[in-house]
């Protein structure tokens, strides 16, 4: 069935392309490449999108929203990051210059954070979706992923956060450490939650307590998926003892893919937290249609 977007939403990461017909908050097709942002030169991107969405076409100009590392420095445009406290979302989106004469493209710009620094690019776009459905809303976001944040939101505006590394963590030490030849697939929730009992209390015993996952499976030969669940108990047990300023006594909502949500959504409401977990999908598609709501 050929589709014609009224306008179409872009969600452009470091990896992956997504593209979203939409008419009106509607959405009426999805599309997607692994063509994200590392993959491209300045000049590829235009045609990576165009790939997806052509079909989706009209015969005028139709406005494409896009969000993510598209923005970036050595993205297609660069879109400045807006210093918190703000708003999730720019007075304005970039417009992205000397298009075909078909698309329309404006992108998202990110937040950043002088001190502590830190940045963000696309989650920003996440956050406004949800304080779209949410407003006023007072509490804690987390956004888990590779590089999960944690942002503290109050009268419609964000009003600090910070980044952990603990996504990428986790790949890097088992696929490139020494804990390669003991991380295997599976899951052990057993095995999970007393690697994170361990970080939650002691997260000073990381180093030692990650290099103890090797010992454990040469002196007692412990199954891979334990060594796996232990790993990720660890790293996450440490994310929230660092992040425990922001969570505690907050009303939590967690903003990602659903397995790794549940993962974060579980281990918070074992401390006691108050935690919601919404569509990541959902909340990119609304925080874009604020976006486009903007354009003048």
């Amino acid at each position: 069935m050929s589709v014609q977007a009224q306008w179409i939403g872009v969600d452009w990461g470091t990896s992956k392309l997504r593209a979203y017909a939409m008419e009106g908050d509607r959405l009426l097709a999805t599309a997607q490449s692994d063509k994200g942002m590392a993959k491209l030169d300045a000049g590829g991107f235009e045609a990576a999108l165009l790939e997806l969405v052509e079909g989706w076409l009209g015969d005028g100009p139709t406005d494409v929203i896009a969000c993510g590392m598209v923005g970036a420095r050595q993205g297609w445009v660069e879109a400045p990051y807006t210093a918190v406290p703000a708003p999730a979302l720019a007075p304005q989106p970039v417009l992205v210059p000397d298009t075909d004469a078909r698309l329309r493209v404006h992108v998202v710009p990110g937040l950043k954070q002088p001190k502590p620094a830190d940045v963000m690019r696309g989650e920003e776009t996440q956050i406004a979706g949800f304080l779209s459905h949410n407003a006023n809303w007072d509490g804690v976001l987390c956004l888990p992923g590779t590089h999960t944040k944690w942002a503290h939101v109050s009268a419609d505006e964000v009003v600090s956060f910070r980044t952990f590394m603990t996504g990428e963590l986790f790949s890097l030490l088992s696929k490139q450490s020494v804990l390669q030849h003991s991380v295997g697939e599976g899951w052990d929730a057993e095995a999970f939650g007393a690697g994170m009992d361990v970080t939650l209390s002691r997260p000073e015993n990381l180093a030692s307590e990650l290099f103890g996952i090797r010992a454990s499976d040469l002196l007692n030969a412990t199954p891979s998926a334990a060594s796996r669940s232990r790993l990720s108990g660890l790293l996450l047990g440490a994310e929230l003892a660092a992040s425990r300023p922001y969570w505690l006594g907050q009303q939590i909502a967690v903003i990602g893919e659903q397995q790794l949500s549940d993962v974060y959504a579980e281990a918070l409401k074992a401390q006691g937290g108050w935690v919601t977990v919404v569509d990541c999908q959902d909340m990119t598609l609304a925080g874009l249609s604020a976006a486009r709501n903007l354009l003048g």
